[in-house]
C-alpha cells in the first residue's frame, strides 16, 4: 500500500491536518502533524501491540511511540493505525546503543505472554524466521548450507523481541533511545542483538573482527548463525537474492563460521 490514508481515517486519528510521507517503513508511512500513521498488520497484530505498548512500564533507558485511538476510541480504522510521532533519527554506526535500548525493550516485554497470531503469520519475515529455526524448509543456497551445518541447539529462554532493531531505535538529544516500528518475533532475546550486528556487518561496514565480542551474550556465534540465516533467507523468500549479495555476505558469513 503506497496510496495516503483516506481523509476521514486521518481526520479520525489527527484532525484536518496536512499529510506527508516519511522516508523508510517501506513507503507506507505517513505524518499528519503530531501523528504518524501507517497500514494496520492483519490477525489482529496491530491491536494487540497497541494494547502491549500502551501498558508498558516506561523507563528512562528507551522509549515507544504513544499508540493512538481514533475518534471512537479504537487502535485502528479502515485498515490504519497511528501512533504519536517521536522526534529523532536512527543511527546504524551506534551498534552498542542500539542493543542496550533493545535489551531495556526487551526487559520490558519478559511477562508479555506469546500471542497466537505469531504461529499463523505468513509473510516472508515470519518464514525466514521460521527458516532460520530449523520450523520451515528453507531455500538451499551454498552459504545458507554452509551456516545450517554449524547449528548447534541454543539453549536461552524465549520471549517477545524486536526482530529489527538496528534501523529502528531513533537516537535525540536529551531523549532515551525511541524503539520503533516493533517487529515481533518470540526468540531469546540475544537472538534480536545478534540481528541487528550482523545488519551492521552486512550493510554499514561494522568491522568484522568485532564479530568476536560477544557483549556478554551466551551462544554468541550460534544466534549470529541464525540471525544470518534469518536475513538471507527472507531476501531468497522476497525473490531478492542475486549474485551481488552473495558477494556481500561471504566475508560477513566466514568471520562468523571462523568464530570459537
Amino acid at each position: 500500500m503506497t496510496v495516503p490514508p483516506p481523509g476521514a481515517v486521518v481526520a479520525a486519528f489527527a484532525g484536518e491536518v496536512p499529510i506527508e510521507r516519511l522516508a523508510g517503513g517501506r513507503g507506507v508511512t505517513w505524518r499528519a502533524g503530531s501523528v504518524v500513521l501507517r497500514p494496520a498488520e492483519a490477525l489482529g497484530e496491530t491491536e494487540w501491540a497497541s494494547d502491549v505498548l500502551n501498558r508498558l512500564e516506561r523507563s528512562a533507558e528507551f522509549a515507544v511511540p504513544e499508540p493512538l485511538r481514533d475518534d471512537r476510541g479504537s487502535w485502528t480504522r479502515d485498515g490504519w493505525h497511528a501512533q504519536r510521532w517521536v522526534p529523532g533519527a536512527a543511527d546504524p554506526s551506534r551498534v552498542d546503543d542500539v542493543l542496550s535500548a533493545g535489551e531495556a525493550f526487551h526487559r520490558a516485554l519478559a511477562r508479555v505472554p506469546k500471542p497466537d497470531f505469531l504461529e499463523r503469520r505468513d509473510l516472508p519475515w515470519a518464514r525466514a524466521d521460521r527458516i532460520a529455526w530449523g520450523e520451515e524448509e528453507g531455500p538451499w543456497d551454498a552459504l545458507l548450507d554452509a551456516l545450517r551445518a554449524a547449528y548447534r541447539p541454543v539453549h536461552l529462554p524465549e520471549q517477545l523481541i524486536h526482530g529489527d532493531l538496528l534501523g529502528n531505535v531513533l537516537f535525540a538529544d536529551d531523549r532515551p533511545p525511541a524503539v520503533i516500528d516493533w517487529a515481533p518475533y518470540w526468540r531469546p532475546a540475544a537472538y534480536a542483538s545478534a540481528i541487528a550486528v550482523a545488519d551492521a556487518a552486512c550493510w554499514h561496514g561494522y568491522p568484522l573482527g568485532r564479530l568476536a565480542s560477544d557483549h556478554g551474550i551466551p551462544e554468541w556465534r550460534h544466534l549470529l548463525v541464525r540471525a544470518l540465516v534469518f536475513r538471507m533467507a527472507t531476501l531468497h523468500v522476497l525473490g531478492a537474492w542475486s549474485n551481488d549479495l552473495t558477494r556481500r555476505h561471504v566475508p560477513v558469513v566466514r568471520a562468523v563460521l571462523a568464530l570459537e
